[in-house]
């Protein structure tokens, strides 16, 4: 355990699975605290069991103004300030552009930009100087998919974020970067509204095109995450850090 966070405040939303489960362990491994965000309770308090000590479980929805409001209160009341602060809940659906009406756009633009922007925003009163945001976009920003323009969209939103707030917020101490995850092994994938058939031809398809010839695993964001967090990127800012598996240079 080299504590890289050690005795710094974390706070992760969407913790409860694939990727940001990942992160909370790996920031939990470096010693830090961790509050805990998800609509799973029953899922965040297995998380917590690694760690009583030193995690806070709040469960909700980044949709709802209310638990994120209850998320800052807890957190502080907890914690006192946060160094920290991790927007992962997000939500990706295979949806023709077609068919995308303003309730399939709103869907997932209310959790991928309005749930992380706000995430960020209610928080930023509580971040220590020389605390850090560390967004989660996609590296579909990067290359085009066929029924994701909602979903790259959204992330896009994001990534152009990251860019502006690390200026907004420099003066104030703040670091604000990204991970850009490639296809990455998570439940994520079982939910984007594709047929079992057709999710492996998509699979198959997009393996081709990866230097290890595998998706990747969770940890590897939480890796990149735990970086852009720690002091080691004291002068980075408004970078994004793909972790890609080689698709978008294959």
């Amino acid at each position: 355990m080299t504590q890289r966070l050690d005795n710094r405040v974390a706070v992760v939303t969407g913790a409860s699975s694939g990727i940001g489960r990942s992160i909370v362990e790996r920031f939990l491994h470096e010693g830090a605290k961790v509050a805990v965000f998800a609509r799973n309770a029953a899922a965040l308090r297995d998380l917590a069991a690694q760690a009583p000590d030193r995690v806070l479980v709040v469960a909700g929805d980044v949709t709802v103004r209310a638990d994120l409001e209850r998320l800052v209160r807890e957190t502080a009341g907890r914690f006192g300030g946060v160094d920290v602060v991790v927007p992962n809940a997000g939500v990706a659906k295979v949806v023709p552009f077609a068919d995308s009406d303003e309730d399939a756009i709103q869907d997932q633009f209310s959790v991928n930009v309005v749930g992380a922007l706000q995430t960020a925003r209610l928080f930023l009163p509580f971040i220590r100087r020389n605390g850090s945001i560390v967004f989660i976009t996609t590296f579909l920003v990067q290359v085009g998919f066929p029924g994701l323009a909602v979903y790259s969209a959204s992330k896009a939103a994001i990534s152009s974020a990251t860019k502006t707030l690390a200026a907004e917020l420099a003066p104030q101490g703040i670091r604000v970067n990204a991970v850009s995850p490639g296809p990455i092994d998570t439940p994520i994938w079982s939910k984007v509204g594709l047929p079992d058939d057709a999710l492996g031809q998509v699979a198959a398809h997009v393996t081709a095109r990866l230097f290890p010839g595998a998706f990747g695993a969770p940890q590897s964001i939480a890796d990149a995450a735990l970086f852009l967090a720690s002091d080691e990127a004291r002068n980075i800012y408004g970078q994004e850090l793909v972790v890609d598996g080689g698709y978008t240079v294959g």
